[in-house]
């Protein structure tokens, strides 16, 4: 049967045939290796996969001959079928264009992201050119119609979200797009839904307990010389990216992990290491939630608490400004308000609020230079995109020829 099946395939349908016979292996692989997936999990969603492949020869193709120029139209609107079925549900590559999660991603780092580890999203703005996110490639605009949205849908994963998962997600502070088209960002999420999480003197805890601390995790440092500097041979065996000097008698700001710390005290030419701490009590305007009030900032920020779907706060004057954006933008109550000690939505007074999704809350690990949850807060469940499997390629402009290429970080697992 297989046999009579195949030789009624053009070669250009068995070619597209093995080939995606040959992607769904590697998927397959994907999950059980870095995916975190079950082995009954992943050959269940194999299986579903080649079932879908065959039936598309056999509806769809029909299995009739077909000219030359009819076969390679096919086999184009099958690959980009095939390819956006693949990005949309399944895994998409991505890279790292920022600094907020050195030294653990690097800037030129590719990465792959499973859509199916927590379900994936269906598509909000489905009418859009195809793989492009947001922009149209070259001559820019919009890449979607906005005019045309579909709710909000999440297919079952096979995991849920947990602390220190390195997560992609849609910006949510992003006001001007839909919820899938606003810009990509990549945090570890620190706090899932029901999570209280609090920084003390840069230290994070949850539910009162120290979380661990991602080994590669950087922070800003003042470092105190004897008037001279560092070599470019001893910054780069440090793999020290960020900072330099501050004053002409030998200070300088460095922004190090825990071990280039230990090694930067070696210098013989160093006096002193202090943390750049902003002290408890300290005021950052530009910390969520932005208020007066709540005097916040990066290294003593909270408790907050992170809330889960289903969740019934009691409203008051800081809960108000802790979770008004939740309540207004996220969940869709444009009227709700504050009067006085009083709150209202759509007209009515109330003096509680349930919430109707899960949220989460994430750092970067280079803590000094991420823009993340401490200064625009929540982040929804509907802007989850994916999570983090491995690099597959990673890319130095600094280099020169193949040294551009960081071979040491090819198939890298994300931790």
């Amino acid at each position: 049967m297989l046999k009579n099946f195949l030789s009624r395939l053009s070669s250009r349908q068995r070619f597209n045939l093995y080939l995606l016979l040959g992607i769904n292996i590697f998927f397959f692989l994907v999950m059980l290796v870095f995916g975190g997936a079950g082995f009954v999990t992943a050959i269940s969603f194999f299986l579903v996969i080649v079932v879908c492949i065959i039936a598309y020869y056999f509806f769809i193709n029909k299995l009739s001959p077909t000219s030359k120029s009819r076969e390679w139209t096919d086999a184009i609107a099958f690959a980009v079928v095939a390819a956006t079925l693949i990005r949309t549900f399944f895994i998409e590559a991505y890279t790292i264009p920022t600094s907020s999660m050195e030294k653990s991603l690097l800037v030129g780092d590719f990465l792959f992201v499973s859509k199916i580890n927590y379900g994936a999203r269906t598509p909000i703005t489905p009418i859009s050119f195809p793989f492009a996110h947001n922009t149209l490639p070259v001559v820019g605009g919009k890449s979607y119609l906005d005019w045309f949205e579909m709710p909000y849908f999440r297919l079952p994963g096979f995991q849920k979200i947990k602390n220190n998962d390195v997560v992609v997600f849609n910006y949510p502070y992003e006001k001007d797009r839909p919820v899938d088209k606003k810009e990509n960002y990549i945090k570890r999420c620190l706090a899932i839904s029901g999570d209280s999480i609090e920084v003390v003197n840069q230290q994070v805890f949850i539910n009162g307990i120290a979380a661990p601390n991602p080994p590669r995790m950087e922070y800003k440092y003042h470092v105190k010389t004897d008037g001279t500097g560092f070599n470019q041979k001893l910054i780069k065996e440090l793999d020290i990216t960020e900072g330099g000097a501050i004053s002409e008698s030998g200070d300088f700001e460095i922004t190090l992990t825990k071990d280039s710390k230990a090694a930067m005290r070696k210098q013989y030419n160093v006096i002193s290491i202090d943390s750049t701490i902003q002290e408890k009590g300290f005021f950052a305007e530009y910390i969520f939630p932005h208020h007066e009030s709540i005097t916040w900032n990066v290294d003593n920020f909270g408790p907050l608490y992170v809330p889960k779907a289903g969740d019934v706060i009691k409203l008051d004057t800081i809960n108000y400004y802790l979770y008004q954006q939740n309540i207004k933008v996220y969940e869709n109550n444009p009227t709700f308000e504050m009067k006085g000690a009083k709150f209202y939505n759509d007209g009515k007074e109330i003096t509680t609020y349930t919430f109707k999704q899960n949220y989460y809350f994430m750092m970067g690990d280079n803590r000094h230079n991420s823009a993340d949850s401490r200064f625009w807060g929540f982040v929804p469940e509907d802007h989850i995109v994916g999570k983090a499997l491995f690099i597959w390629m990673s890319w130095d402009d600094a280099g020169n020829g193949m040294k551009k290429i960081r071979w040491n970080r090819l198939f890298h697992g994300i931790n």
